[in-house]
Protein backbone atom coordinates (compact mmCIF):
# COMPACT_ATOMS: atom_id res chain seq x y z
CA UNK A 1 0.00 0.00 0.00
CA UNK A 2 0.91 3.64 -0.26
CA UNK A 3 0.71 6.32 2.42
CA UNK A 4 -0.78 9.60 1.28
CA UNK A 5 1.08 12.58 2.83
CA UNK A 6 0.95 16.33 2.40
CA UNK A 7 4.33 18.02 2.14
CA UNK A 8 4.64 19.42 5.67
CA UNK A 9 3.98 15.99 7.13
CA UNK A 10 7.29 14.93 5.60
CA UNK A 11 8.81 17.07 8.34
CA UNK A 12 6.40 16.02 11.08
CA UNK A 13 7.18 12.34 10.60
CA UNK A 14 10.85 13.03 11.35
CA UNK A 15 10.12 13.75 15.01
CA UNK A 16 6.91 11.83 15.68
CA UNK A 17 7.16 10.25 19.16
CA UNK A 18 3.57 9.17 19.75
CA UNK A 19 2.01 12.47 20.77
CA UNK A 20 -0.81 14.20 18.94
CA UNK A 21 -3.99 16.21 18.97
CA UNK A 22 -6.39 13.45 20.12
CA UNK A 23 -6.19 9.75 21.02
CA UNK A 24 -7.68 8.88 17.61
CA UNK A 25 -5.12 11.07 15.85
CA UNK A 26 -2.26 9.45 17.78
CA UNK A 27 -3.51 5.90 17.13
CA UNK A 28 -3.79 6.67 13.42
CA UNK A 29 -0.31 8.24 13.30
CA UNK A 30 1.14 5.26 15.21
CA UNK A 31 -0.16 3.03 12.40
CA UNK A 32 1.28 5.31 9.73
CA UNK A 33 4.66 5.35 11.50
CA UNK A 34 4.65 1.55 11.62
CA UNK A 35 3.79 1.33 7.91
CA UNK A 36 6.55 3.81 7.01
CA UNK A 37 9.00 1.83 9.12
CA UNK A 38 8.05 -1.32 7.20
CA UNK A 39 8.91 0.41 3.94
CA UNK A 40 5.61 1.57 2.46
CA UNK A 41 6.10 4.34 -0.03
CA UNK A 42 4.66 7.85 0.12
CA UNK A 43 2.41 9.56 -2.39
CA UNK A 44 2.46 13.32 -1.96
CA UNK A 45 -0.97 14.92 -2.03
CA UNK A 46 -2.40 18.40 -1.90
CA UNK A 47 -4.57 19.02 1.16
CA UNK A 48 -5.69 16.57 3.83
CA UNK A 49 -3.87 13.25 3.86
CA UNK A 50 -3.79 9.98 5.81
CA UNK A 51 -2.40 11.79 8.90
CA UNK A 52 -5.27 14.31 8.81
CA UNK A 53 -8.01 11.67 8.46
CA UNK A 54 -9.07 11.50 12.15
CA UNK A 55 -9.42 15.29 12.32
CA UNK A 56 -11.70 15.70 9.32
CA UNK A 57 -14.86 15.05 11.34
CA UNK A 58 -14.17 18.03 13.60
CA UNK A 59 -16.25 21.18 13.07
CA UNK A 60 -13.28 23.24 11.81
CA UNK A 61 -10.33 20.95 11.12
CA UNK A 62 -7.05 22.85 11.08
CA UNK A 63 -5.87 20.76 8.15
CA UNK A 64 -8.27 22.68 5.91
CA UNK A 65 -6.93 26.10 6.92
CA UNK A 66 -4.76 28.27 4.72
CA UNK A 67 -1.95 27.96 7.28
CA UNK A 68 -1.67 24.21 6.58
CA UNK A 69 -1.42 24.85 2.84
CA UNK A 70 1.24 27.50 3.49
CA UNK A 71 3.20 25.00 5.59
CA UNK A 72 2.95 22.54 2.69
CA UNK A 73 4.42 25.06 0.26
CA UNK A 74 7.30 25.94 2.56
CA UNK A 75 8.07 22.31 3.39
CA UNK A 76 7.86 21.24 -0.26
CA UNK A 77 10.41 23.85 -1.27
CA UNK A 78 12.81 23.01 1.57
CA UNK A 79 12.62 19.25 0.99
CA UNK A 80 12.87 19.66 -2.80
CA UNK A 81 16.01 21.74 -2.35
CA UNK A 82 17.46 19.21 0.08
CA UNK A 83 16.73 16.13 -2.02
CA UNK A 84 17.24 17.84 -5.40
CA UNK A 85 13.97 16.47 -6.72
CA UNK A 86 10.41 17.73 -7.09
CA UNK A 87 8.24 17.57 -4.00
CA UNK A 88 4.68 18.15 -5.15
CA UNK A 89 1.33 16.40 -5.39
CA UNK A 90 1.56 13.20 -7.42
CA UNK A 91 5.23 12.51 -6.62
CA UNK A 92 6.10 9.21 -4.97
CA UNK A 93 8.86 9.00 -2.40
CA UNK A 94 10.51 5.94 -0.90
CA UNK A 95 11.68 6.96 2.56
CA UNK A 96 14.77 4.77 2.63
CA UNK A 97 17.17 4.99 5.57
CA UNK A 98 19.61 7.33 3.80
CA UNK A 99 16.86 9.83 2.89
CA UNK A 100 15.39 9.70 6.40
CA UNK A 101 18.84 10.32 7.91
CA UNK A 102 19.54 13.17 5.49
CA UNK A 103 16.21 14.82 6.27
CA UNK A 104 16.74 14.47 10.02
CA UNK A 105 20.23 15.94 9.77
CA UNK A 106 18.87 18.91 7.79
CA UNK A 107 16.00 19.31 10.27
CA UNK A 108 18.45 19.39 13.19
CA UNK A 109 20.55 21.96 11.37
CA UNK A 110 17.48 24.13 10.75
CA UNK A 111 17.74 23.78 6.96
CA UNK A 112 14.20 22.47 6.45
CA UNK A 113 12.29 24.25 9.20
CA UNK A 114 10.58 27.18 7.43
CA UNK A 115 7.23 25.38 7.64
CA UNK A 116 7.60 24.95 11.40
CA UNK A 117 7.27 28.63 12.29
CA UNK A 118 4.22 29.18 14.49
CA UNK A 119 3.47 25.45 14.82
CA UNK A 120 2.32 24.44 18.29
CA UNK A 121 4.52 21.32 18.10
CA UNK A 122 7.72 23.19 17.18
CA UNK A 123 9.14 23.03 20.71
CA UNK A 124 8.54 19.30 21.03
CA UNK A 125 10.04 18.65 17.60
CA UNK A 126 13.11 20.72 18.46
CA UNK A 127 13.57 18.74 21.70
CA UNK A 128 13.22 15.42 19.84
CA UNK A 129 15.81 16.51 17.29
CA UNK A 130 18.17 17.75 20.03
CA UNK A 131 17.85 14.34 21.68
CA UNK A 132 19.06 12.64 18.50
CA UNK A 133 15.60 11.39 17.44
CA UNK A 134 15.94 8.70 20.08
CA UNK A 135 12.26 7.95 20.72
CA UNK A 136 10.90 8.54 17.23
CA UNK A 137 8.54 5.97 15.81
CA UNK A 138 9.52 6.13 12.13
CA UNK A 139 12.60 3.96 11.77
CA UNK A 140 14.11 2.60 8.58
CA UNK A 141 16.89 0.04 8.69
CA UNK A 142 19.47 0.35 5.95
CA UNK A 143 18.57 -2.06 3.19
CA UNK A 144 21.17 -3.66 0.91
CA UNK A 145 21.18 -1.98 -2.49
CA UNK A 146 19.06 0.99 -1.35
CA UNK A 147 20.29 4.48 -0.61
Amino acid sequence: MTIRLRAHHLLCLLTYVGKGYTPAFTANYDGIAERLSRGEDILLVSGPDDVCAPLLDEPEPHCLRDSAAERDQLAAQDVADLLARPIQAGVRLDLVAAILARMRQAFSAGLVRKACGGCEWNGLCSAVAADGYRDTQVRRPALPGKR
